[in-house]
């Protein structure tokens, strides 16, 4: 089996969540490709009919602010002086359409494997939440029906009341006022 270029592991710790969608931003695609982000950002306005709004889209400042602030602090001179372009699943794919050479068609394919794996992982965690869900209801009922039996257990482990009137001869406490002996 021949090497992967790139590990599937290593992309998909650059793929995000943005606007409901999964995306890779230009720069880390840049890194991945072997090529600047300003070669591949003039790839792509080159070619932007081939880009609609559902395969690429510009952040937005508050966007892009959101996204260094769960990156940490950036070094100075390591920012972007234009806000990036994030790309979906899709956009990606078109992405080697845009740049010819071998390892563009590499790292295409290992972006691939890693948006398949990153669906696989996803649909494996809603089947997962299903069956905790349906646990929890499973569990929820059974807690009724162990309330009630503790209800009943603590009911009968209270003494029961003394009768109104009891039967049989009873000693009276107050024998000396009558004058008797013990």
């Amino acid at each position: 089996m021949k090497k992967e270029i790139i590990p599937v592991e290593h992309v998909q710790n650059v793929i995000f969540l943005l606007r409901g969608q999964r995306v890779m931003l230009d720069s880390d695609l840049a890194v991945l490709y072997g090529i600047g982000t300003k070669i591949l950002k003039r790839a792509v306005r080159r070619n932007l009919d081939r880009f609609p709004a559902d395969f690429m889209f510009k952040l937005t400042t508050d966007e892009y602010h959101a996204l260094r602030c769960q990156f940490g602090t950036l070094k100075r001179g390591e920012h972007a002086k234009y806000l990036p372009y994030a790309f979906t699943e899709q956009g990606v794919a078109m992405l080697s359409s845009v740049l010819h050479s071998s390892r563009a068609v590499h790292v295409n394919i290992a972006i691939m494997r890693a948006f398949v794996r990153l669906r696989e992982v996803l649909n494996a965690n809603k089947t997962l939440a299903l069956k905790l869900k349906e646990l929890e209801n499973k569990i929820s009922s059974h807690d009724e029906s162990i309330h009630t039996l503790f209800e009943a257990i603590r009911e009968l482990m209270t003494p029961p009341e003394p009768p109104g009137k009891q039967i049989g001869f009873h000693v009276r406490e107050s024998r000396a006022k009558y004058g008797m002996r013990k």
